[in-house]
């Protein structure tokens, strides 16, 4: 397909009143372009200045915007996609400790995971702490099993060791035990809501189990990367998320993460260093004064204040500490509630809500539907609940017709085998991505990382075409498989509607942000089983080339 009609005002604009003094600065020609329009074209080439994409369109026509000065990339035939956008990740907390901890994502076997673990442990100072913070699973090890505390202490014999899965289980090494004044006999009252795990014969396993709020309160303890660590580890989680051609975050804070923790991600802003975009919540973190937590900085910061790399985005994914998690939530505890979304509402602020079980989500939607009744309308405010993997058609209808978009993750890429031992058929349908689109739901696709899950975009992308867990298992029925079309506008244009973006960013048109992946294999000719090895070779953010690989590392 031809796009001259396209580049036309592009055209006419350099050859009137702002001259052909102002050519394109960066053209990337001899691309397979896909462009995510409302047609699905798919071009060759694009252009791009102060940031944004000026033309797009076939080669030749393309090429009229270059000027002496004007940066040429050949793509080689190689597909371009419109920058990555993750509609629900912890990114800001996860990149503070970024450069000190030990990443197992995509480790394959359980010994694979012990080298990781004694490599670093022999590039730290001795007696280092070895933190392994989560985005794994057992079911991605060949083995099936999670490491035993003999293996962890082979690996890292002199270092205290911290290793923790999901927000279930933890293993901390004796040395790591003593660090923190905790031992087996007095976990009850030093950790409320830690348990020792035994194996079959009553001895210790070497691993603790635990509660969401009580892991996190174990971590808690942990000792604290130092500010230095922090500003570094964000700049190498951004670029880590470039390679994987992410050029957008929708961040929702997340436990262990206070006011004081943004100022490494403040620190690159200011620094105009940040290579990822980043719309961000406010988690609340003090049970019972929640919205005295959130009047506060929300009386200087409005919904939507910073600029097209940095940006307020309202608040959650915990609202109140009494309605997380809590499907049975008494009438103080709705009241409560209410309250703190009626003053969201009156201020124009967006909600997004964690809330995983479709059974007692209708607790929610009464309150979010008296919101829309009494209050003001909703719709407008996009507010959203991340999670919800079995969601009915009769609660995706209620969320459509009130407007409240779903944040949709991999969860059952990692739980799905224990879904399907606890659900069976009904299982299958989860998450119910297809019945959604259908319904008229607004879906943005993200990972949830890095404590519950990778961080990589196409293994969610490779999840959502192939229904696969991590074990291999074949889990979601057919027709909640969605086109790769489909799945790859949940990762980009579904996204950006949570940030209010959607005509910003996510595809590549005329005015839009330039923000595009040149790809190391075509998405969409790739077999489905290859996608999640997908990695970017060029990733541009507002123009700017934020990572390059061969063969455009020159």
């Amino acid at each position: 397909m031809r796009f001259g009609f396209i580049v036309a005002l592009a055209l006419t604009l350099l050859q009137g009143g702002l001259a052909a003094a102002q050519p394109a600065e960066l053209i990337v020609h001899n691309a397979k372009v896909t462009t995510l329009d409302a047609k699905g074209s798919v071009a060759q080439a694009l252009a791009v200045r102060d940031g944004r994409i000026i033309g797009v369109g076939d080669n030749a026509t393309v090429q009229r915007l270059a000027g002496a000065g004007t940066r040429s990339i050949d793509a080689g035939g190689r597909n371009l996609i419109p920058g990555l956008i993750d509609s629900h990740m912890h990114g800001v907390r996860a990149a503070l400790s970024y450069s000190t901890e030990v990443n197992w994502i995509g480790a394959g076997t359980v010994a694979e995971a012990m080298a990781r673990l004694k490599e670093k442990s022999a590039a730290s100072r001795p007696g280092s702490w070895l933190i392994v913070a989560g985005g794994w699973t057992e079911q991605q090890f060949a083995e099936k099993r999670r490491p035993t505390l003999a293996e962890v202490l082979a690996a890292a014999p002199d270092n205290p060791v911290y290793i923790q899965l999901f927000y279930a289980a933890v293993l901390v090494t004796p040395k790591a035990q003593a660090a923190l004044n905790l031992n087996t006999e007095s976990l009850s009252s030093a950790a409320p809501g830690i348990t020792v795990e035994r194996d079959a014969a009553g001895g210790a396993t070497g691993w603790w189990t635990g509660n969401i709020i009580a892991v996190s309160a174990l971590f808690d303890r942990l000792p604290k990367p130092t500010y230095a660590d922090n500003v570094d580890g964000t700049r190498q989680f951004f670029a880590e998320l470039n390679r994987l051609g992410v050029t957008g975050i929708i961040d929702t804070g997340g436990f262990n993460i206070a006011a004081p923790q943004y100022a490494a991600l403040f620190q690159l802003w200011r620094e105009k260093s940040m290579t990822v975009r980043v719309a961000w919540h406010l988690f609340a973190q003090k049970p019972g004064i929640e919205l005295d937590e959130f009047k506060a900085p929300t009386q200087m910061m409005p919904m939507g204040f910073g600029d097209e790399m940095l940006k307020f985005n309202g608040i959650g994914e915990r609202i109140t500490l009494a309605m997380y998690n809590n499907n049975f939530p008494n009438d103080d505890a709705r009241a409560k509630f209410f309250d703190v979304i009626r003053w969201a509402a009156e201020q124009r602020l967006a909600v997004t809500i964690h809330w995983s079980e479709a059974t007692s989500v209708g607790t929610l939607l009464e309150l979010f539907e008296r919101i829309d009744r009494e209050v003001t309308p909703i719709a407008p405010l996009r507010w959203s609940i991340a999670h919800l993997e079995n969601a009915s058609p009769q609660t995706l209808a209620r969320m459509a017709a009130l407007g409240v978009g779903w944040t949709m993750q991999m969860a059952m890429y990692y739980g799905g085998d224990r879904e399907i031992a606890a659900r069976g058929d009904a299982a299958r349908r989860m998450p119910p991505v297809v019945t959604a689109l259908k319904a008229g739901v607004h879906v943005g696709a993200g990972t949830d990382a890095h404590r519950v899950a990778s961080y990589n975009p196409f293994v969610v992308l490779q999840w959502l075409l192939d229904g696969r867990t991590v074990a291999g298992t074949p889990q979601r029925v057919a027709d909640e498989i969605p086109t790769r079309e489909q799945a790859l506008r949940l990762y980009t244009q579904g996204s950006a509607w949570f940030s209010f973006d959607e005509n910003k960013r996510g595809s590549i048109e005329l005015g839009k942000l330039a923000d595009f992946a040149i790809l190391d294999q075509d998405f969409f000719a790739v077999p489905v089983e290859r996608i999640g090895r997908t990695v970017s070779l060029i990733t541009v953010v507002g123009g700017k080339v934020v990572h390059a690989t061969k063969p455009f590392d020159r």
